[in-house]
């Protein structure tokens, strides 16, 4: 791997991460480059698919806020502003009642969950999806009592079938991810060729019959199948479809491939990860994934419910990049009014102190967070050293966090030679945010 990577890195420190980005979503490369709060600022991805909200702030200047996260029918909803108004539960059941009809029944029987009495049931949906960003909002909405018919080809089954362990007895096979058990649990699933135009005509079935069309392949490809929105209002004009790719369906960008272990990096999370004099750092597995997947979960119930109350359809385009930066809101929203570009800071918090992981017996690590001076007299009191609770080095969190280290020095100290379930028992029982990691 050193041999392969070697020349790889040497190439790329003479390249900018702008090029790097423009020619690899021109050749379609799966890459994308570590960006900044400032990159993202000026993201023409973002400024195409009018991403930035810019909110009215009275006789201040507007602030600059993430959009919505989803386009309805091509258009990203406004965000409404109505500082110092509240809306109480009463108010809004009401509200409610006035548009659909009827308020939701709060009585004694709503609480008593049986399989007819999902909140989901007889909703009926088709996904053609594959890996985590489209089929985890199926298994959302399977859960809660959907019927949710989960569409492959035996030429090209789910990639997760065949490409990510964990497998039955070690050996990878079509049926013994599972990886592909967690994310299509709950569903049924269906072969169909849409290379074949017989496999095209059940598809169209299919579509007749359901509520919800969910689907995550690549930019234009339902479009060239015959399957795009348009098509499928055609055949049912009530028809909810979610589309959920990297980009969205627009936007110079939109045809550029990649999962969500790189597009993590583009929305800035590999740069927000590491030490502060250390490297960004991959994140474990497609976490941007998983909040595309729960945002577009919300978009998709919305659809339905105004499905339910004038039975229009719409087309939802959910971009899984503009999903995730909702993430690092606060950090975007700090670069637009203030210009601060947030950094690596390791395992410290802006609130609590301490905030770290601490050595444990047995090369086991625990992690202490302590976000007020209670908590941090409560774990003196646990480590038999009430007097730090009043040093002067740490009496406050302001002067906890200017002795930061030699604060996490003393109580690495305290845990080395304990058991890391133990003293997180210990400290747990005094109302101290503790676990073994």
């Amino acid at each position: 791997i050193d041999l392969l990577e070697a020349p790889v890195a040497s190439y790329y420190r003479s390249v900018r991460k702008q090029e790097f980005l423009e020619e690899t979503s021109r050749r379609e490369m799966l890459g994308y480059p570590v960006s900044t709060m400032a990159d993202i600022a000026v993201d023409p991805q973002l400024k195409a698919r009018n991403f930035w909200a810019d909110v009215p702030g009275g006789d201040a200047a507007p602030e600059r806020h993430c959009g919505s996260f989803v386009l309805v029918d091509g258009v990203r909803a406004p965000i409404r502003h109505s500082a110092g108004t509240e809306i109480s539960l009463r108010d809004y059941l009401e509200e409610l009642k006035g548009r659909t009809g009827a308020a939701p029944d709060r009585g004694a029987e709503a609480t008593t969950v049986s399989a007819r009495s999902q909140a989901l049931a007889g909703v009926k949906v088709v996904e053609f999806g594959a890996y985590a960003a489209g089929p985890h909002i199926g298994k959302m909405l399977a859960t809660f009592g959907a019927t949710v018919l989960h569409i492959e080809s035996k030429q090209r089954p789910d990639g997760f079938r065949l490409q990510y362990p964990p497998f039955y007895k070690g050996e990878a096979g079509i049926n013994h991810s599972g990886c592909f058990a967690m994310f299509n649990d709950s569903k049924y699933g269906v072969t169909l060729d849409l290379k074949n135009g017989g496999g095209i005509d059940l598809a169209r079935q299919l579509i007749g019959w359901a509520d919800v069309v969910i689907e995550n392949m690549r930019p234009g490809v339902m479009r060239r199948l015959g399957l795009g929105p348009a098509e499928l209002r055609a055949i049912n004009p009530g028809i909810v479809m979610l589309s959920s790719c990297n980009m969205g369906q627009t936007g110079p960008r939109a045809n550029t491939p990649g999962f969500g272990s790189q597009l993590s990096a583009l929305a800035g999370f590999c740069g927000l990860t590491g030490e502060q004099d250390g490297l960004p750092m991959l994140l474990y597995g497609p976490y941007i994934d998983y909040i595309a997947s729960s945002l577009g979960a919300a978009a998709v119930l919305a659809g339905v419910d105004r499905q339910c109350r004038s039975k229009v359809g719409v087309h939802l385009d959910l971009a899984q990049y503009e999903a995730g930066l909702h993430f690092l809101a606060d950090a975007l929203f700090d670069y637009h009014q203030h210009g601060v570009v947030a950094a690596r800071r390791g395992n410290e918090d802006s609130e609590a102190v301490p905030h770290d992981s601490y050595p444990c017996r047995n090369d086991q690590w625990m992690v202490i967070s302590c976000t007020s001076d209670l908590e941090f007299g409560a774990l003196c009191d646990a480590m038999g050293r009430p007097d730090l609770a009043t040093d002067s080095r740490f009496a406050q969190a302001v002067q906890r966090r200017e002795n930061r280290r030699e604060l996490d020095a003393i109580i690495a100290g305290w845990t080395r030679d304990r058991p890391a379930d133990d003293t997180a028992l210990l400290l747990q029982g005094k109302g101290v945010f503790a676990y073994r990691v």
